[in-house]
């Protein structure tokens, strides 16, 4: 009786290792997998002291719902003291304008004189120096209007460079309100009233809910077959009795070592060959019913041939 159930024990072995093995010259696996998605993280663009905070973790999010607010005393000085000088710039444009018209008038009136001094002079009713003074009347005058012109260039720049201020001023009390870059869901929340908070420090972050893919970084050994497009079939550890379908969508131009930190640098002369990993893009060929989360650990086999 033993040796019975040790022969069928040993044939059952044999059919499993026959069909593995078979398998195995066929498929490619790995279980250094990750569910991955598009992540965002959220910074405040302007510093100050947060007033409220209007989501709570794991919320969902839409693309432009806001998240916090911060104070905005000090940003709305800024853009009321940039108004001010946008009108005062304005009103020195009016100014000079008026001068420009004075100036010109004036310049009219002594050109004139001047044309009818030449003509007196000629027939010696004035003097040279009175001809001479109405020249340099003239001729001061001309160089008014000039100086008025130049002022006036000058004015309207100063609005440019005002309404630019405006608009600076304006833009960064718009980015008091933080708002949401993408629809998705809170997953990392690291912000409280009352936080004093500084341009690109990261307060939330935001997991998309468009698309999830998976990441399988297998061993360079294994890619000789493996392209795009080849199916693949994926199993998630947070759920062992579900099965998954998808497909190779790329494959990584350089390996994960590549992008570290601190990169591998074997020309030191501290060389050790290491079997390196490329991470593989996989996509769902359908989108999955199961609540997945990025980060969540996969298991992957790929059919080469």
């Amino acid at each position: 009786m033993r040796l019975v159930i040790f022969g069928i024990l040993l044939a059952i072995g044999l059919v499993w290792g026959s069909v593995e093995l078979v398998r195995s010259l066929s498929h490619e696996e790995s279980d250094n997998a990750q569910i991955a998605g598009d992540i965002y993280p959220v910074s405040p663009r302007v510093t100050g002291t947060v007033l409220d905070v209007w989501v709570d973790s794991n919320q969902m999010v839409k693309a432009g719902d806001t998240l916090l607010t911060i104070d905005q005393s000090d940003y709305l000085v800024k853009r009321d003291m940039a108004q001010a000088q946008l009108l005062k710039a304005q009103a020195a444009v009016l100014a000079t304008k008026a001068e420009i018209v004075a100036a010109g008038a004036t310049q009219q009136r002594l050109d004139a004189d001047l044309r009818r001094s030449r003509n007196l002079q000629k027939q010696d009713v004035i003097s040279r120096a009175e001809l001479d003074a109405a020249t340099a009347g003239a001729t001061a005058s001309t160089a008014r209007h000039t100086a008025a012109e130049d002022q006036y260039q000058a004015a309207l720049a100063q609005v440019k460079l005002a309404e630019a201020e405006l608009k600076n001023a304006e833009l960064q009390l718009s980015w008091t309100t933080v708002t949401a870059p993408a629809d998705g869901q809170i997953a990392k929340k690291n912000v409280q009233p009352g936080q004093f908070v500084s341009p690109g420090q990261q307060l939330i972050a935001i997991v998309g809910s468009g698309e999830l893919w998976v990441v399988a970084n297998f061993k360079e050994t294994q890619l000789e077959h493996m392209r795009p497009g080849q199916p693949v079939t994926i199993r998630v550890d947070a759920f062992p009795g579900e099965k998954l379908e998808g497909h190779i969508d790329s494959i990584s131009a350089g390996t994960g070592a590549q992008f570290a930190l601190l990169p591998p640098d074997n020309a030191s002369g501290n060389f050790v060959k290491v079997t390196q990993r490329v991470p593989v893009k996989i996509v769902f060929d359908e989108k999955p019913e199961l609540p997945l989360a990025a980060g969540m650990n996969v298991i992957v086999e790929v059919k080469v041939k």
